[in-house]
């Protein structure tokens, strides 16, 4: 009997989507459980797996258009089998489950807050880069889905001039679409020539979230500077161990640990507006921006301040490695309740961001520069410097509540034993 595929609901936040890649064609037979479609979400690109086992007797939705979720992707069922298709939408439309359909389980983990998390956010304006042509796999392979593949070897097409939009910089079909026979990736930027990169779902997703966020909460900025003189020793000193205990702490990691202590001792920074009332939240959730070609993410390492430096350590990589690879889970996303985006690894001295609603606050992070100042002694030094800004939300930050926070914020980088 055919039955109807239709674009299922594949994170928490997704309200639409689009092909990016079909991995079957009509009249392909498809396995139940075998990849059938990329399919473009809010988020990310991930791979979705037939429910039905039959041969594809129609694909409806045809590549890069995005529609609401429910509507009509493709027909499977027996060969040379007829079917109504409008049938099998109306059926689809008056409520009957549809076969693919799976409910996305909510997040098991810590209570998330009663308003939905935005997935992602923008700290800062980045450069435009000349896209570059996809990162062969360790073994010297270049990353394609296997439709991929196949069109570049029927046009004559070198996949490792391909610049790939896929998770992980993977080629899809997509990406092939412009490239003529025997010819290297269209969308490398030429001398004078304008270029149309289409909008992701995420980067649709951002701007929406953000617009909202930016224009509903009232911005207001605070900034200080921290001497990372202690900090980075202790770093030092925890790293000669990083041999034997097979993690490696990053500054950001020692910011996010003294981050989630410093929330722990401000809970009123550690809240968000619900119109009648605020809520400041009984536990720590740190989230960190991930950088993404299609845009920024924000995972969140839960209870972050009862874990150890080494804990945040870790769970911080494992996060950016899933991050890249496209494989977060809804649960990776929810429920954080503070945010931090660190662009000092890219040499930025001091921005600004953009609260990530319905948090309360953002703390951007620059680079540790050595800067000139007056010792205990009187006497002028390089010290390692550190800036930091917190963008506050004004109906639940006040400038003195936000001030105190980044004192204390100060005070633990300055001195690691304050937080121990």
């Amino acid at each position: 009997m055919a039955q109807l595929i239709v674009m299922p609901k594949l994170s928490d936040t997704m309200e639409e989507g689009a092909i990016a890649n079909w991995l079957k064609k009509e009249g392909d037979a498809v396995d139940e459980g075998e990849d059938l479609v990329e399919i473009e979400t809010d988020k990310a690109t991930m791979t979705f797996a037939s429910s039905a086992e039959g041969v594809v007797l129609k694909l409806v939705l045809p590549p890069h258009k995005t529609v609401p979720l429910g509507s009509p992707l493709c027909v499977i069922g027996n060969k040379g089998e007829s079917y109504n298709l409008d049938e099998l939408v109306a059926k689809a439309s008056a409520g009957k489950a549809p076969a693919d359909k799976k409910p996305v389980p909510a997040p098991a983990a810590a209570p998330a807050p009663k308003v939905a998390v935005a997935p992602t956010v923008i700290a800062a304006p980045q450069p435009v880069k000349a896209p570059s042509a996809a990162a062969p796999a360790g073994n010297g392979r270049v990353k394609a889905s296997p439709l991929a593949k196949k069109m570049a070897a029927d046009k004559g097409i070198d996949l490792s001039a391909v610049h790939g939009s896929g998770p992980a910089g993977r080629v899809v079909a997509r990406d092939l679409d412009n490239v003529p026979s025997g010819g290297s990736s269209a969308r490398a930027v030429r001398t004078g020539e304008d270029r149309i990169v289409p909008n992701s779902m995420m980067r649709k997703t951002i701007a929406k979230r953000l617009l909202a966020g930016k224009n509903e909460a009232p911005h207001f900025y605070l900034t200080v500077s921290a001497d990372m003189t202690r900090m980075n020793d202790w770093r030092a000193r925890l790293n000669k161990d990083a041999d034997k205990s097979g993690v490696k702490v990053s500054v950001n990691d020692l910011v996010i640990l003294a981050v989630a202590k410093a929330l722990a001792k401000h809970p009123e920074i550690n809240a968000s507006w619900q119109g009648e009332s605020i809520i400041e939240y009984g536990n720590v959730h740190v989230a960190m921006a991930v950088a993404l070609p299609s845009g920024l993410v924000t995972p969140v390492i839960r209870h972050t301040d009862q874990l150890s430096i080494r804990d945040i350590a870790k769970a911080s990589r494992e996060l950016a490695v899933r991050a890249k690879d496209g494989k977060l889970s809804n649960e990776d996303y929810a429920g954080g309740t503070f945010t931090i985006s660190n662009l000092g690894m890219f040499g930025i001295e001091e921005f600004t961001a953009i609260i990530n609603p319905p948090q309360a606050a953002i703390l951007a992070v620059g680079a540790t520069i050595p800067t000139p100042a007056v010792d205990a002694k009187g006497q002028v030094v390089a010290q390692p410097r550190m800036k930091m800004t917190m963008s506050c939300d004004h109906r639940v930050i006040d400038g003195a509540m936000g001030a105190q926070f980044l004192q204390t914020l100060v005070g633990f980088i300055e001195d690691p034993l304050n937080m121990l």
